[in-house]
């Protein structure tokens, strides 16, 4: 044959019956990756009447079951080709968990709740901090994981490719803002906003080591939003003497400096009620950390005029951590807000891996540095259990 077809992407899927080059089968929410042994001027590649690509290669993934026809199609003056054959879509043989099924990567920056959101213990590694996170967020444990300061991060997955639906949420993900009681209609209390961004297995080697593209939320455009800013955290000396402020509540100002790529310096504090190291004790031996991405503006304000009262005020739309749980809408994502890294909108078919990281640089008095928590995420596309379709 002219054309060469590879079985799923996910070597935890077998195909039912790979029959002739003109029948394949797999399961829903699976990548068939297809690809031409032949060339030409023009590809095209057809799903169903309707030309999905016009590259030499091409990912098949369908998110309902049935019968698709498949048509490929070189176009070329010399040596015209077409070929149609068949994909049968499956339900999977072992359901789906609409939750997240493995953490890849955990990678805070400095803050209070670090080395506690998860628990360090001595001789941890990054690897064991990463099963440690994975064992908070997966499924529905619901145990709230810190990403420090501004930049740090967390990458997730599911069992499953989330499908891009057109017109939907595609996901959910849980954290813990709050709206202050007194005036709740401003939404203001304890937003710690979290970026979204997301990767497609376009090489289908189950890594995240594809490109990144970020979920653009209602301030991704704003002129106060910074894109491409870096900053670098620099470890503290163990030998430096504290330096307290004269509230009371800050034991060292100066515990963790910080320069940014705006010119700026600064430092995350060190407050009384947590007094372990916020240095991530499993990169004890790397000097500094440097995070890079979108820099949201500050979003907190001290209102009493004394410094003992806080208000971080809510984004619109987009952001993790951004308003309370009981929100759904305003928690869930669409990977059809994706941009590439001049703001274009990209279109994907979907996210394997999604990344958080805590989107803005901002201290808060004895609140201590403003840092993204989050507790779960959910596949909106995949039936809970034990809840029937409607």
């Amino acid at each position: 044959m002219s054309i060469a077809l590879l079985a799923s992407c996910d070597h935890h899927v077998d195909i039912v019956n790979l029959g002739i080059d003109d029948v394949y089968y797999v399961e829903r929410m699976r990548k068939l990756p297809l690809h031409s042994a032949f060339t030409g001027s023009e590809y095209r590649w057809t799903v169903n009447g309707k030309v999905v690509s016009t590259s030499p290669d091409y990912i098949f993934m369908e998110r309902e079951e049935g019968a698709y026809d498949v048509s490929f199609d070189i176009i070329d003056d010399a040596s015209p080709y077409h070929f149609d054959f068949k994909v049968y879509v499956l339900h999977e043989e072992i359901e789906y968990s609409p939750y997240i099924s493995q953490v890849y990567e955990y990678c805070p920056a400095p803050g209070q709740f670090v080395n506690e959101m998860p628990q360090y213990d001595d001789g941890d590694t990054a690897a064991d901090m990463v099963r440690k996170a994975q064992e908070c967020i997966s499924g529905t444990n619901d145990i709230m994981i810190s990403l420090g300061a501004y930049g740090g991060y967390v990458t997730f997955g599911f069992d499953h490719t989330v499908v891009n639906v057109a017109g939907e949420y595609d996901f959910r993900i849980w954290g813990n803002c709050f709206y202050e009681a007194v005036n709740p209609d401003a939404r203001g209390g304890s937003a710690e906003p979290g970026i979204v961004m997301v990767s497609y297995d376009s090489n289908c080697n189950g890594v995240p080591d594809d490109d990144w593209y970020e979920l653009a939320g209602s301030d991704y455009y704003a002129n106060t939003t910074l894109h491409n800013y870096t900053i670098t955290y620099h470890r503290p000396d163990a030998d430096k003497s504290p330096i307290p402020d004269d509230t009371g509540f800050i034991s060292d100002s100066q515990y963790i400096a910080w320069h940014d790529s705006q010119g700026s310096d600064g430092y995350v504090a060190k407050n009384i009620f947590h007094k372990q190291s916020y240095w991530p004790r499993w990169m004890d031996d790397s000097p500094s950390l440097s995070f890079n991405g979108s820099c949201l503006p500050q979003n907190g304000f001290e209102t009493s005029g004394y410094g003992s009262y806080y208000v971080l005020y809510s984004f619109d739309w987009g952001y993790v951590d951004n308003h309370p749980n009981d929100y759904a809408d305003l928690n869930s994502f669409d990977i059809s807000n994706a941009v590439d890294a001049d703001g274009y909108p990209v279109n994907l078919p979907g996210a394997d891996f999604i990344r958080v990281y805590t989107g803005v640089n901002q201290y808060c008095g004895w609140l201590g540095e403003t840092s993204t928590e989050l507790s779960r995420a959910q596949d909106l596309h995949i039936q809970l259990p034990g809840i029937p379709d409607i």
